[in-house]
């Protein structure tokens, strides 16, 4: 059993002793102030022994506690005792049943009680209130109820918006994962592709040009494969115990755009305010640019792409600029999407089309947290 359990026996133990106590003191105060009702007995003490005893087990066993308390406080009733702390306990039983179970077995149970509870209007016995007494052994029935299933639909309500919210978190680290194994894989294959391409076409006339660009292939699929199996064991440990690429990189992401024959120049001006950007905002400038190139490489059949990075305070600002056809972006492509997925996650602000007088820009800009 665990704490949790033990709590909950302790605290309703604790709570049935109490109110035991209780109403075995406070009902003989409560007699002498109600004349006309039957003399406290053995009878009596032990019916609202038993009714608060039980209260031990409501949580454990609402509907039999129920039933035990019910019939327990109706004998009382019906013997013409005096209204006391007994009537509590009933209270509480009520409201247990209603606040965990299913609406409908519970107001079952609730029609059942009262019909039960009320009884002791019809029957002679020693002080009877008579048809008046209907209106308050209806309300020690309703109120409960009511205040029962209130809490339970609230207890609901918060469930259903802490399951909403894990299942966003998933949902998001989901996409987050899919996102980087896309732009590490995705720009991995695409070098690769282009070098392949190069070494096919040189292969018989020129073999020694040939096997530097097998050699170009794996150097990138070592670096993609690297690079890949870091991302996945950050999501395997739940940390970042690889340190993630950032725009200090670039110079290494331009060397092998290089080899894959689509020439890049990179110019960096002004500094990271405090020494160095948040990793998050660096992950998230390298992936865009990474991207960007990416597709220039797939798509532009551009001669050459200019990559600008420029640092402000409270900001840094990408660029990349290719020198290819300048078209429309390909339909089915996930690339400018998450490129803005990105920018958009860190409150920045990114846009991406082609330019008039030929290419395409990319272009974001990141907000760096003071």
């Amino acid at each position: 059993m665990d704490v949790w359990w033990v709590r909950r026996w302790v605290g309703d133990g604790l709570l049935a002793g109490v109110l035991l106590v209780f109403g075995l003191v406070a009902t003989r105060f409560a007699a002498a102030n109600q004349p006309g009702t039957l003399p406290l007995d053995g009878m009596a003490y032990a019916l609202i022994a038993v009714a608060s005893a039980v209260l031990a087990l409501r949580r454990r066993w609402p509907v039999p506690v129920l039933a035990i308390v019910t019939t327990a406080v109706t004998v009382y009733l019906i013997r013409g005792y005096a209204y006391g702390p007994v009537l509590i306990v009933f209270l509480i039983a009520v409201y247990t049943v209603s606040a965990r179970l299913p609406l409908r077995p519970a107001a079952s149970l609730a029609g059942a009680v009262l019909i039960v509870l009320t009884s002791h209007v019809f029957i002679p016995h020693v002080g009877n209130p008579g048809l008046a007494g209907l209106v308050p052994a209806t309300a020690f029935v309703v109120v409960p109820f009511a205040l029962g299933v209130t809490v339970r639909l609230s207890r609901e309500a918060t469930a259903h918006a802490r399951a909403d919210t894990a299942r966003r978190i998933a949902d998001d680290e989901r996409l987050r994962i899919a996102q980087e194994v896309h732009d590490v894989v995705g720009h991995g294959l695409a070098a690769i592709n282009m070098q392949a391409e190069i070494a096919l076409h040189l292969l018989q006339r020129k073999p020694e040009q040939a096997e530097a660009a097998l050699a170009a292939i794996s150097k990138t699929s070592k670096e993609g494969l690297d690079e890949l199996r870091a991302t996945l064991s950050a999501v395997r440990h739940g940390d970042e115990r690889a340190p993630a690429p950032g725009l200090a990189q670039l110079p290494a992401l331009r060397d092998r755009l290089a080899d894959a024959g689509l020439p890049v120049t990179v110019t960096v001006s002004g500094a990271p305010s405090g020494g160095d950007l948040p990793a998050a905002v660096d992950l998230a400038g390298y992936r865009i640019v990474q991207e960007a190139l990416t597709n220039v490489l797939r798509h532009a059949q551009a001669t050459h792409a200019f990559v600008r990075v420029e640092h402000r305070p409270g900001e840094v600002e990408v660029e990349v600029v290719d020198t290819g056809r300048g078209g429309p972006p390909s339909p089915g492509g996930t690339g400018i999407a998450g490129m803005r997925e990105r920018a958009t996650a860190l409150g920045g602000a990114f846009s991406a089309g082609p330019q008039p007088g030929g290419g395409f820009r990319v272009h974001a800009v990141l907000p760096v947290p003071s």
